[in-house]
């Protein structure tokens, strides 16, 4: 599948958000992230921030943009509608948090708090089951597909939230969260992509067209001979060796070395512990970028069988 650069954005930018709404609506009103009023707000609009940009960035992916209201019409069917109400309404508890923080009510807080943390994690569900529905699509339609969503986006949200919390000395709960979700992160990625690699096609050509029977099948001529809308969109194909590359930069830039960074500032503290936690931070989402990238770039539709004959 072709790597649209703003849907690659969305789902680092938009999971990253939503990972530190979900901490900071969970951990900062139970009182587990010792983070100052103004501290907190801080955290809060960077992560609305983020969310924004990345469902601003979604809708440029769109033929028509200005129609994409009309996406969260068909809530009852689409999970891409689902996901479109579940950002909206999470909004609403998500601005109370903030009234609750700046006003200095906890009671507010706490329960706008949780209802956003909710919202943060049915959100993020419905994006991942956009993709796990996809059938034609076999990295797609993966049992593993919607925890790896959730995983992410909780670690990249709890990498953000411990390093601006370690600018107020209360790092160390999300760091270890960091931590523990990057682990978990990782090792779901990578069973993720041994399940892709040694999994049959869920399609041939010759299942397709049933003429298997004769034995190997091929096209005599392609049905296109110039490019077209599914060869742009849905016939990218990464070299094997570039992927194997790519693997790797993420599974050391985007959960590794921030894991281990996170681990140092548990152990160093004070000035030291909040550069390694902005370090680790930086890394992570540039890693989780890379990650994302290849989500898409390793995904094969079965459209193209009709124009590779494989």
């Amino acid at each position: 599948m072709n790597p649209a650069p703003s849907i690659v954005f969305f789902t680092t930018a938009s999971g990253a958000g939503y990972g530190l709404l979900f901490w900071l609506g969970l951990l900062r009103p139970l009182g587990l992230v010792a983070m100052s009023p103004m501290a907190a707000l801080v955290a809060l609009v960077l992560a609305l921030v983020l969310i924004t940009a990345g469902l601003l960035s979604s809708t440029l992916h769109l033929g028509n943009p200005k129609r994409a209201w009309r996406a969260v019409s068909q809530w009852r069917s689409s999970w891409l509608s689902r996901e479109g109400v579940a950002a909206i309404l999470t909004y609403i508890p998500a601005l109370l948090l903030g009234l609750g923080l700046w006003v200095d009510a906890p009671a507010l807080a706490l329960i706008a708090g949780l209802l956003a943390a909710a919202g943060a994690f049915a959100t993020v569900y419905c994006t991942g089951m956009i993709y796990a529905s996809l059938k034609p699509i076999r990295q797609w339609h993966h049992p593993l597909v919607v925890p790896g969503y959730l995983a992410l986006s909780a670690f990249s949200g709890a990498v953000l939230l411990a390093m601006l919390a370690a600018f107020s000395g209360s790092g160390a709960v999300p760091a270890l969260l960091a931590i523990l979700t990057g682990a978990a992160a990782l090792l779901l990625k990578r069973a993720y992509w041994q399940a892709i690699d040694t999994a049959p096609p869920i399609a041939t050509i010759e299942s397709a067209t049933t003429l298997g029977f004769i034995g190997k099948t091929r096209p005599l001529d392609p049905p296109h001979t110039e490019q077209n809308y599914l060869l742009r969109e849905m016939g990218f194909r990464i070299a094997r060796k570039h992927a194997t590359k790519l693997r790797l930069i993420a599974q050391l830039g985007g959960f590794a070395l921030p894991a281990l960074l996170a681990l140092l500032a548990l152990l160093a503290g004070g000035t030291a512990a909040a550069l390694a936690l902005t370090l680790g931070a930086i890394l992570a989402l540039a890693g989780l970028l890379v990650e994302r990238w290849l989500m898409f770039a390793e995904a094969t539709h079965t459209v193209t069988l009709y124009y590779r004959g494989s």
